[in-house]
């Protein structure tokens, strides 16, 4: 079960305003990439469910940053299911998030009172996932369904809504900025953050020092 309530999970996510994405079949480069993650100031961390075993290896990056990383909040993406979304509840996931809108993942992590983060790309999807219980709503993927210009589009009628683009985010501050002068209140990084060339070299300080200049920029326009 999850170790944050989903209130505490929703405000480190508008607290941040950068929620980390990432996956490597090694645990040793997850756990470094958590704990620079970490050492740099974010206190929320999102793996993806890609590779083969994947719940085995989330079982134990949660063991590993409940007991070595107080106050990391451990969450899980990539989940298309209901079924998915309950076994990485079982194992500690304190929020899952979809690339997709599903009603039975929606039931299952509120059952739980897990927070639930689904992917939308149109304002059918955005509304219903609000009926659903959605806090913070997805919008996947930022750039193909239309970047900074549909979410102040969808802003305009709804603005309320508060909307998280991934795909199609960069790490710079003219990316940065445009997203959230559109209205987003936070932002998902994944392999912009985390190249191939810095976990190929495991490069940590270069993580380190790329991801605290992100969240500066983060802080001046969110």
């Amino acid at each position: 079960m999850a170790d944050f309530p989903r209130i505490q999970v929703y405000q480190k996510m508008l607290e941040a305003g950068v929620i980390p994405i990432f996956y490597h079949p090694d645990a040793g480069t997850c756990k470094a990439v958590i704990k620079t993650c970490y050492d740099a100031g974010l206190r929320i961390f999102e793996f993806t469910n890609r590779g083969s075993h994947a719940h085995e290896l989330f079982s134990d990056l949660h063991r590993f940053a409940v007991k070595e990383l107080p106050g990391m909040i451990l969450g899980t993406g990539s989940v298309i299911d209901a079924q998915t979304a309950v076994l990485y509840m079982q194992l500690g996931s304190n929020f899952i998030v979809s690339p997709l809108l599903d009603e039975d993942t929606a039931r299952a992590c509120n059952r739980r009172k897990v927070a639930w983060i689904p992917g939308t790309g149109s304002v059918t999807e955005i509304s219903k996932a609000e009926e659903l219980g959605a806090e913070i709503i997805k919008v996947f993927p930022g750039g193909a369904v239309g970047g900074p210009k549909f979410i102040a589009a969808v802003r305009g009628p709804m603005p309320w809504v508060s909307l998280m683009p991934t795909s199609g985010v960069e790490p710079t501050e003219e990316s940065i900025k445009a997203w959230f002068q559109s209205g987003a209140v936070c932002i998902g990084l994944g392999t912009q953050l985390f190249t191939k060339e810095i976990i190929e070299k495991k490069d940590w300080p270069t993580l380190k020092e790329n991801i605290i200049r992100t969240v500066e920029i983060v802080k001046k326009y969110k």
